[in-house]
């Protein structure tokens, strides 16, 4: 397996399981994390800190890697998220994660792109529905 898709399997699989993770086997230590609503978090040790706090509320249910996307130092990831936060129904969106790798194969930057999870035809009932096919 290649060893950036294998960083990124192993990233997904500690949001499952919630466990303790070194921060320093994956990511920089100047390492940017940008969320896809926003939050950024500067350094391993901040998005260490994130990663502890936001498991404290939420359960992360599925993280599917479904399609990687190597050029050069740049990754980009396809990827399915499930999760359910404490008091709220389970959600999941459809996503891109952009990376961008140290020459050590670690995370340097990563930005998430997020896509909503329902999706529907806006011409479904029009005569150019059957026209256009998507």
């Amino acid at each position: 397996m290649n060893r950036r898709e294998e960083v990124v399997k192993t990233w997904f699989r500690l949001w499952l399981t919630g466990g303790d993770f070194d921060p320093a086997a994956l990511f920089t230590e100047d390492a940017r994390y940008i969320e896809s609503w926003g939050p950024e978090y500067a350094g391993r040790e901040m998005i260490a800190r994130w990663f502890r706090d936001w498991h404290e509320n939420g359960k992360v249910l599925q993280w599917d890697a479904q399609e990687f996307l190597h050029d050069r130092d740049t990754t980009v990831v396809r990827w399915y998220f499930r999760c359910q936060m404490k008091g709220e129904e389970a959600s999941g969106f459809d996503g891109l994660s952009l990376i961008r790798w140290s020459k050590d194969e670690k995370i340097a930057f990563l930005q998430e792109y997020a896509s909503t999870e329902k999706r529907y035809c806006p011409y479904k009932n029009t005569e150019s529905s059957t026209k256009t096919p998507l």
